[in-house]
């Protein structure tokens, strides 16, 4: 309007009507678009939405200001200030309500003409009307008008009765004694009702923020300021207040009224329209002259005020309604985010701000994220399957089955996750094995050069290396064969040992693979079996074990037929047996018995068929090689093999690199790839007291894993597991710690439990030097009153004080 510019205002109980005002009042209904097609008289606001022109109203000439009645009834009543001064109510539209006659077309006339600013009814007592006027010498600048108001003296009636309305000529009845008046001598520039007291006015005067209490008129309370344009209360924080003045936005909290709590970045130019949005907590739009950006503070996590120098901290967005100029805008009263806006030559635009998007993930796995009003959480399938679920829901279910804390039969801990992760089953197998041989080898500890702990620790890749120039050669034939080949096999008290820990034999000097033999089978993994046995060359054993398998309700029928494959081995290498062999591999699914063709078919010393089968086990693999390759030979594919596992962090490769540095190494590639901290921190805990457990990685993972059962509050479990550590590092155990205070000026005493000695009732105090000095403690050393005979006795001789005898 100022400046023949529109402005917009939305019908206060009617969220689908709203008013464009510049030159003449235009009354417009917002609707759904149900079709691409406008109908006749209609205009495109957005994909969703067209306005239809209802009513214009142009009877009120020179417009500065527009204010919508805020009752229901009458319901299209506005007031309008105009360039005069004077104030006038009129409707939009046919309102055939008795009330409403009585008030449209009634005037409220100043005693001096100047330019009315701003308009502002009281939201509760609706009557009351209050207006902004430019500055007078001898009159007042804030008049708060009574619209139910009869007063109209003779004199005035006969000079200033305006009719503008077009039915009764009595009509146009003037008013000129306002209910108040205030601000004397003074300019207001912009007005706002509190919400929290109806007798309470913000008036942005010329130079100075007043708070008017109509209880006491005679008095004000005033900041100065230049920000006394467009003040506007936060409909959700009712003493937050809004103002601007040029560029910049002050806002202002009526409980600290001396000075801004926050002013917001000064705009290069200046601004025109500052609003609060009704349906979001804490959001302010701004509008600068000549721009189509609204600038968007969000203010809802801006915390009081605490102290001169706090500065609330703020979300700043900029969004582009149009690609023209903005002339105003009107947060729309009930939908969120939403507003219309208008440029300089009409066009409208209806527009929803997005919000942001927050994402939030719970300890406990639970994607929650906020959008608007509205709040969604994702959350895992019950149905998948364990392989399927995040590590952290694996952790915290495995974290409830006590996972890792069975100490007594370690290679259980791969039940409690599951039994689903055959590299966890070759894991927690590897660390059953690492415990169960380390008294048996602490003969042997001494061959590893610089290792403190047991060899077994230092995993295969160690031991074997230490078995150089040790290895005897024994030539064996197969087992069941018609025909007979010698082969060649390894043998030395190091790749024993590789033998304990890949499981194919106990501890001890017993080269028995019968009882690992009968542990799988009763665990129904005939191949394996099958394979194993072939490798200690019995074929009978193993076409013993296929047969079995084939006949049993769960196995494979096809087992008879590699059994009866088996059964007429010949190491003739033009054979027809080799051929078909050969062919029968390449069609077999199951890698250990394609590694069965392929060691039958090899010549002897090349087992690139065995050693190389991805799908074998690594242990299987390993024990075989420690069995069939010499030193140099075995060397290389422990090395290249070791290696490998690093890379790719695979669990089953602990059984090649110990519990070492190599270990750690391999650890660290597996958590990168799958986060399992958890795992991580038990297994490494089972190398104390080695050198491990000082890495910094190690460290971490285990400081990280004590913090994820303190975010799914699993406190005894997280206790559980400090337990669990102190025992196997007791280097991680806390110092046990005496706290005594003054019961008279409560100040603290405190010294190490371990730092008391007993020695009687004196108290010896190390200084810098670590030399003790006696001295006896009777006195709190603050306010030097004496202390009890139990407080005494805890602090001079370290006795608890639940037996101290006072």
């Amino acid at each position: 309007m100022s400046g023949s510019k529109p402005d917009i205002l939305w019908a206060p109980h009617h969220v689908d009507r709203f008013v464009v005002c510049d030159s003449e009042l235009s009354l417009y209904h917002i609707d759904s678009a149900v079709s691409s097609e406008l109908k006749a008289g209609s205009l495109r606001l957005s994909e969703e939405t067209t306005a239809t022109l209802l009513s214009i109203n142009s009877d009120t000439p020179y417009m500065k200001c527009v204010a919508w009645y805020p009752k229901y009834d009458p319901e299209c009543l506005l007031a309008v200030g105009q360039a005069n001064g004077r104030v006038v109510l009129t409707s939009l539209g046919q309102d055939h309500n008795s009330k409403s006659k009585d008030l449209i077309g009634k005037e409220f006339v100043p005693k001096h003409a100047r330019q009315c600013n701003t308009l502002a009814w009281n939201p509760l007592d609706s009557n009351w009307l209050a207006a902004g006027l430019d500055k007078h010498r001898a009159d007042f600048s804030v008049l708060i008008w009574d619209i139910s108001s009869k007063y109209a003296p003779e004199t005035a009636v006969a000079t200033e009765k305006v009719r503008l309305s077009a039915g009764d000529p009595e009509a146009g009845l003037v008013v000129t004694k306002p209910l108040y008046e205030l601000g004397q001598n003074d300019a207001c520039l912009s007005l706002c009702w509190l919400p929290r007291d109806q007798k309470l006015l913000l008036a942005g005067m010329h130079r100075n923020l007043a708070i008017f209490d109509l209880r006491n008129t005679s008095q004000k309370i005033f900041v100065n300021t230049k920000a006394v344009q467009g003040v506007t209360v936060d409909p959700y924080f009712h003493d937050r207040v809004a103002s601007f003045y040029e560029g910049q936005v002050a806002i202002w909290d009526l409980r600290k009224f001396e000075k801004p709590v926050l002013t917001l970045t000064e705009q290069p130019k200046p601004l025109t329209k500052v609003a609060w949005c009704p349906t979001r907590t804490g959001l302010l739009a701004t509008l600068t002259r000549d721009s189509n950006i609204i600038r968007l503070y969000d203010m809802q996590h801006t915390p009081t005020p605490i102290g001169d120098e706090t500065e609330p901290t703020i979300i700043e967005r900029s969004v582009q309604p149009c690609e023209n100029y903005i002339a105003s805008f009107a947060w729309h009263p009930t939908s969120q985010n939403r507003m219309v806006v208008v440029t300089p030559n009409r066009t409208m635009s209806d527009f929803t701000v997005f919000e942001r998007i927050s994402l939030a993930w719970s300890p406990v796995t639970s994607l929650m994220w906020a959008c608007g009003r509205h709040l969604y959480e994702c959350t895992e399938e019950g149905k998948a399957s364990s392989l399927e679920k995040d590590i952290a829901t694996k952790m915290r279910l495995r974290a409830l089955s006590r996972y890792g804390l069975d100490t007594e039969q370690v290679w259980r801990n791969h039940l409690l996750a599951g039994n689903e992760d055959p590299q966890l089953k070759s894991l927690w197998y590897t660390l059953h094995y690492i415990l169960c041989f380390t008294q048996y080898t602490e003969d042997m500890d001494q061959k590893l050069t610089g290792n403190k702990g047991p060899l077994v620790y230092a995993g295969i890749k160690s031991i074997v290396k230490s078995s150089l120039g040790t290895t005897e050669n024994l030539r064996h034939s197969r087992s069941g064969s018609d025909r007979q080949a010698d082969i060649i096999q390894y043998l030395s008290e190091e790749r024993s040992l590789a033998l304990q820990l890949c499981g194919w034999i106990k501890k001890g000097t017993d080269l028995d693979v019968e009882p690992f033999l009968n542990s799988l089978e009763q665990e129904g993994d005939w191949e394996r079996a099958a394979a194993v046995a072939l490798f200690n060359l019995d074929i009978r054993r193993a076409i013993q074990i296929l047969n079995k398998g084939a006949s049993s309700g769960k196995g494979d029928l096809n087992l008879n037929v590699v059994a009866m494959a088996l059964s007429g081995y010949t190491d003739e290498k033009n054979s027809l047996w080799r051929e078909m062999c050969s062919t029968l591999r390449l069609q077999l699914n199951n890698p250990y018995l394609c590694a069965m063709f392929a060691f039958l078919t090899s010549e002897s010393g090349s087992y690139d068929g065995v050693l190389y089968e991805n799908n074998v086990a690594v242990r299987d693999r390993v024990a075989f090689a420690c069995k069939f390759l010499n030193d140099a030979q075995l060397n290389r594919f422990i090395e290249k093999l070791t290696n490998e596992m690093k890379d790719a962090g695979n669990l089953e490769g602990i059984l090649l690199t110990g519990l070492t540095k190599d270990g750690v190494d391999l650890m660290e590639s597996y958590v990168d790839r799958t986060g399992d901290v958890q795992t991580a921190s038990y297994c490494m805990l089972q190398g104390s007291p080695s050198d491990v457990l000082k890495d910094e990685r190690v460290q971490y993972w285990i400081e990280n894993y004590r913090n994820l059962l303190d975010a799914w509050r699993f406190w005894h479990k997280r206790a559980e597991f400090d337990i669990h550590r102190s025992k196997l590092d007791p280097s991680s155990k806390p110092l046990a710690q005496v706290f005594v205070s003054c019961n008279f000026c409560g100040k603290s005493i405190s010294y190490s439990c371990s730092a008391i000695p007993h020695q009687g009732r004196g108290f010896s105090q190390y200084g810098v030097s670590g030399s003790p000095t006696k001295s006896k403690v009777t006195s709190c050393p603050g306010c030097r009153k004496p202390l009890p005979r139990c407080a005494l006795c805890l602090i001079n001789m370290g006795t608890p004080a639940s037996s101290c005898p006072g």
